[in-house]
């Protein structure tokens, strides 16, 4: 496996400052942010000085239910081309829900949600880890996300998730050890337990990054400065093995180029005064293999237990892979056996159901679906809010401009009501839309810019109250 090296996370708001960092041996780009015509003269410096650059995709929900999506998967092979990368790498989560496999409006995240780890969960993920696979011109690695909250009824922690994806897809992981910290803090994971589990030799580089803790729940920003529980974390794992490759994250809140130094010494030092001890040959003897599937190994877990078989989790209900555990109480299992491709479908509408559920409840004032904790449920519902909000202030700076201190509190109570279904530049539209038809701003002359802000954007005039009515009722659906 390639080593990479030392790397910061590269960001348009610090790229002169990356320039100057000494004994950065690489960068990781955002994907979606780079378009392969146009890549910025930052990275192509760094790249004639020998500098890899790793596209780092958010938006392809490889656990989502559906398949990935085919212009999704072309823009990212396009981007490793058009950067010479040696890998790309997305995450292990959902970010939308709903369409034809639901019967129901398609819903945005914008964030990484988790995915539950369940048999049905693991299929679909492994099925759309190997269309991406075959679609992209260089290998890719997987990162294990945070999350505030946990599904019921899963079949498996978080390390033998991973390596159960790795055994039957091949692909490399991307280890976040701040995420394996939030997990600790937010759903009592024991994250050297996790790092036991994992097949540490397909790991191809790892991030650190720092968070925040309020009211009991970490918060992993990447806007504050890296904590040394997760510097612990990273040197637990470097004393299971040598990662390829360590990189920095920070999005937001960027420090002075000194502070950033200074992080990425104290990473080295980690790295550098633990020696890693020698990973024994996993056992083979614990191959066990399901039938529609490949040969997997049971996972192992810190104290020496292994997990069933599929066929023989949740109460043994037999080794066939349509008796799995449904993702989702509210999702049935049908009794009689079914065809290969019946089965892959009746498994991907079950993570269909639990995922839309999930998600509606989040961003749509749905009910909370059985199982699952209320009260965490309204806090990550909050934060996703409060993330819109953010991101649409970045995307589109003259809506707070123009609504000044209001903006935050309008934008909220827009949210609260309003799910995202196309990204958030639509949002930001659809947010002046709605505003526009509420005859807001009051202020005559804030509503003549937001009007003409829209207009440049959008349509020549705000739409008729037909369509309005329209929209209203699509949102009433939804919210049902």
């Amino acid at each position: 496996m390639e080593r990479l090296g030392i790397g910061i996370g590269w960001r348009p708001e610090i790229a002169d400052t990356v320039e100057r960092l000494p004994g950065i041996d690489w960068v990781e780009a955002v994907a979606e942010n780079i378009c392969p015509g146009h890549i910025p003269d930052s990275l192509l410096r760094l790249r004639e000085r020998g500098v890899s650059v790793v596209p780092h995709g958010v938006s392809l929900g490889l656990g989502g239910a559906d398949r990935p999506d085919a212009g999704r998967l072309a823009d990212l092979a396009a981007r490793a081309e058009a950067l010479g990368s040696p890998l790309v790498t997305e995450h292990i989560a959902f970010v939308r829900a709903g369409g034809p496999l639901t019967a129901s409006p398609r819903l945005e995240a914008g964030h990484l949600l988790p995915v539950p780890r369940t048999w049905d969960a693991l299929d679909v993920l492994c099925e759309n880890v190997r269309i991406a696979q075959d679609s992209l011109p260089v290998p890719l690695a997987l990162e294990n996300i945070a999350a505030l909250i946990n599904w019921p009824d899963e079949d498996m922690t978080e390390g033998q998730f991973l390596a159960e994806l790795v055994a039957r897809t091949g692909v490399r992981l991307l280890i976040d050890v701040a995420n394996l910290h939030t997990n600790h803090v937010n759903r009592g994971e024991n994250p050297a337990a996790a790092l036991d589990e994992l097949p540490v030799e397909s790991i191809a580089y790892v991030h650190v990054a720092g968070g925040v803790e309020k009211d009991g729940v970490w918060h992993d920003t990447h806007a504050h400065p890296v904590t040394q529980p997760v510097l612990n974390i990273l040197s637990e794992l470097r004393s299971r093995t040598n990662p390829p490759g360590v990189l920095l994250e920070r999005d937001d809140n960027f420090p002075p180029a000194e502070e950033l130094a200074r992080e990425l010494t104290t990473i080295r030092n980690t790295l550098t005064t633990t020696t890693a001890t020698p990973t024994p040959p996993r056992d083979q003897a614990a191959i066990t293999t399901t039938p529609g599937t490949a040969a997997t190994p049971r996972a192992t877990t810190a104290q020496g237990a292994t997990t069933p078989p599929r066929g023989e989790a949740r109460g043994g209900r037999g080794n066939n892979a349509t008796a799995a555990a449904p993702a989702h109480p509210a999702a049935t299992v049908e009794a009689a056996p079914l065809r290969p491709a019946e089965a892959a479908t009746a498994i991907r509408t079950r993570v269909a159901l639990a995922q839309a559920a999930l998600l509606s409840a989040l961003v749509a004032g749905t009910p909370t679906p059985t199982g699952f904790d209320s009260a965490r449920l309204r806090v990550q519902s909050r934060a996703l809010a409060a993330k819109r909000a953010d991101v649409v202030a970045k995307l589109a700076p003259e809506l707070p401009e123009i609504l000044g201190a209001a903006y935050r509190t309008a934008f909220l109570a827009y949210a609260k009501s309003r799910p995202m279904s196309a990204g958030y530049r639509r949002d930001a539209l659809n947010f002046a839309e709605h505003l526009l038809a509420a005859g807001l701003p009051e202020d005559a002359s804030a509503r003549r810019r937001l009007t003409h802000w829209w207009q440049d954007r959008a349509a020549p005039r705000p739409p008729r109250r037909t369509t309005r009515l329209v929209r209203a009722a699509r949102a009433a659906l939804v919210r049902k």
